[in-house]
């Protein structure tokens, strides 16, 4: 989740084969957040977990076919695990309850981007710092991160003369509920950056979102919508016929905007990533408010 000319890493999908081929580290990465930020540096785990969740939430930078699937976050197939004979395996805190399995495979090394700190965009910082220490790619790790803050401060200069009304970002659960974004999110941490007020400004959980009901948006009058694909199965057609749906101001004053799937719980990629679509839907067409 990844600008143009000199901004170099931050549009670049992922290095070639011939980068990663100075690694040969066999690394088996349970976290999206992590496996985008080794792709980014030009490394290729052997294994992740979810890859239908990576097609469906990351999308960007697209995932090497040869790269295995592991299984689900909670419930990795140990077995297989064994049989990739993993150097090191790539871990969260989320995953704390099966480190002592994954141990039994192979050295986990646990590193935490969504923690009570709140501070995901700084840990993902240092996240990729860590990261690239590991795989020998330190001088990837700098461009990443200063390619990253380049694009930020490119997009907050462009979407200056759009940032005087504040803005909700949402995820549809259903047609009737939606999980806004607000502090403690690695979004929050990207709005003030690229100098965006979010219009969200009540309380959210551990992973910086709250869960409510559409009528929970109608606190900011002036408020735009950015909400992000994939929606629920058949949740456009009933929004249109909901009368909730159609009393919230931004609805009224066609201020709504799509975004494509963006991982919430991702590193710097997903950061830069939000951040480019967010201008684009902005600034083009997309956009009606």
């Amino acid at each position: 989740m990844t600008r143009r000319g000199a901004l170099g890493l931050f549009t670049l999908p992922f290095a070639g084969p011939s980068m990663a081929a100075a690694n040969t580290l066999r690394i088996v990465s349970l976290d999206a957040g992590l496996t985008e930020t080794l792709l980014m540096l030009g490394v290729r785990p052997v294994a992740i977990a979810d890859r239908e969740v990576w097609e469906k939430w990351v999308v960007e930078p697209p995932l090497p076919p040869e790269i295995a699937d592991v299984g689900t976050l909670l419930e990795p197939n140990l077995e297989f695990l064994q049989q990739l004979r993993p150097d090191i395996i790539l871990a969260i805190p989320y995953l704390d309850g099966i480190k002592p399995l994954l141990e039994r495979v192979a050295p986990v090394t646990t590193i935490g981007i969504y923690t009570e700190e709140g501070r995901p965009y700084q840990l993902a910082v240092e996240a990729t710092r860590q990261l690239a220490r590991l795989v020998g790619k330190e001088e990837q790790g700098e461009a990443l991160i200063a390619a990253t803050e380049a694009g930020f401060s490119e997009i907050r200069q462009q979407l200056a003369p759009l940032s005087a009304r504040p803005l909700y970002i949402v995820n549809f659960m259903d047609p009737r509920n939606v999980r806004v974004y607000g502090r403690q999110s690695l979004f929050q941490d990207v709005f003030d950056r690229i100098g965006i007020r979010n219009a969200w400004t009540g309380d959210t959980n551990y992973w910086g979102f709250a869960t409510l009901g559409l009528e929970g948006l109608a606190t900011a009058s002036d408020a735009r919508l950015a909400y992000m694909e994939p929606l629920p199965e058949g949740a456009g057609g009933t929004l249109t016929e909901s009368p909730v749906w159609n009393a919230m101001p931004f609805v009224r004053n066609r201020s709504i905007m799509r975004l494509p799937a963006v991982l919430m719980f991702g590193a710097l990629p997903s950061a830069a990533r939000f951040a480019r679509e967010l201008a684009k839907a902005m600034t083009g067409d997309n956009s009606h408010g």
